[in-house]
């Protein structure tokens, strides 16, 4: 009865929802429980449809430039819900580290190429940035 009764209250506050089936990437880390401070970017491009296996083999390359300071914390793409939408999980101690990092990536070598091929394929893209809460295995 509890749960009806927050139901009913919490549809009058909701004005939208998405439900996405996601599936991990293979070359990517599987997320695994952090010790923090940590900030997180969640990164969502939306792909041209029939890109996603190009995308796909580009980051299978592309991740060893991200993989220094153990930022990658997850890749997933959509398998029910909206198609061909990707996201990408990175941990940073702040945003000055979070910039720090993203510019070590273009002064690697290769790093340039990955995105020259793949910004191409993306119709869309988004960065959110989310501060986890106590209860959340990722600090």
């Amino acid at each position: 009865q509890e749960y009806l009764e927050f139901r009913k209250e919490r549809s009058r506050m909701l004005l939208s929802r998405r439900n996405q089936l996601l599936l991990e990437f293979s070359f990517w880390n599987e997320p695994r429980p952090r010790q923090g401070p940590n900030i997180y970017e969640l990164r969502t491009y939306k792909l041209k449809p029939g890109t996603m296996i190009e995308w796909g083999n580009n980051w299978a390359r592309a991740i060893k430039y991200r993989q220094e300071n153990q930022e990658a914390v997850g890749g997933f793409f959509s398998q029910i819900g909206e198609l061909y939408v990707v996201h990408h999980l990175w941990a940073y101690r702040d945003l000055q580290s979070r910039e720090e990092t993203r510019n070590a990536a273009w002064r690697k070598r290769g790093w340039d190429e990955n995105v020259y091929y793949t910004v191409p394929l993306i119709r869309t893209m988004e960065s959110r940035i989310m501060i986890p809460l106590r209860i959340s295995p990722l600090q």
